[in-house]
């Protein structure tokens, strides 16, 4: 998966689970110094419920496994100091909640996997350039204690701090799938 991997790309997110099916997953920040990734950061994570996917859909409650650009981040509350662009709408994301007090906070912070999404528009643009089901929506977002439709969640201080060091002018992208698919 790592050949995949722009090579302008000087940070990479990488999202790995144990096991295909498995919602459990750990996400690790890696820095590009000169020519050797550094590890600075990681969290336990979420991902899609059914686990991962090579063929992700809408609602089928897998994470697609891929590598996908960072460009584009967003949520309810006001901008933690974010260096990708953030757009603050409490009301657009409110609506898009699940029921029920577990997922009240869910986007409170967002940033958008550029999985069948536009670049350079809100997180909650619902454009999808590869038809409606092939999904999209997918994001990193606060965790919620289990598994997700198709996006990855992370605590709140793992959010604020991709949210103040991912950089535009270094190309994150963010690397996701189980651990066989991504030869971890």
């Amino acid at each position: 998966m790592w050949s995949q991997v722009p090579a302008d790309t000087g940070q990479a997110v990488v999202v790995y689970g144990e096991h295909p099916d498995s919602p459990d997953s750990f996400v690790v920040l890696y820095e590009k110094r000169d020519s050797t990734w550094v590890r600075t950061a990681s969290w336990p994570a979420h991902n899609g419920r059914l686990g991962w996917t090579d063929d992700h859909r809408m609602d089928d409650e897998q994470s697609p496994v891929g590598v996908f650009t960072l460009t584009d981040a967003g949520g309810a509350l006001a901008d933690p100091g974010s260096r990708l662009r953030y757009w603050r709408d409490d009301h657009a994301y409110a609506t898009m909640l699940p029921p029920g007090p577990a997922h009240t906070h869910d986007f409170d912070y967002v940033i958008a996997i550029d999985y069948n999404r536009l670049q350079g528009v809100p997180p909650f643009d619902w454009s999808r350039p590869d038809g409606v089901e092939t999904g999209g929506g997918i994001w990193l977002h606060l965790d919620h204690g289990d598994g997700t439709s198709a996006c990855v969640t992370v605590p709140e201080a793992g959010m604020k701090t991709l949210l103040r060091t991912l950089d535009p002018a270094r190309h994150p992208v963010v690397v996701m799938g189980d651990r066989e698919r991504l030869s971890l």
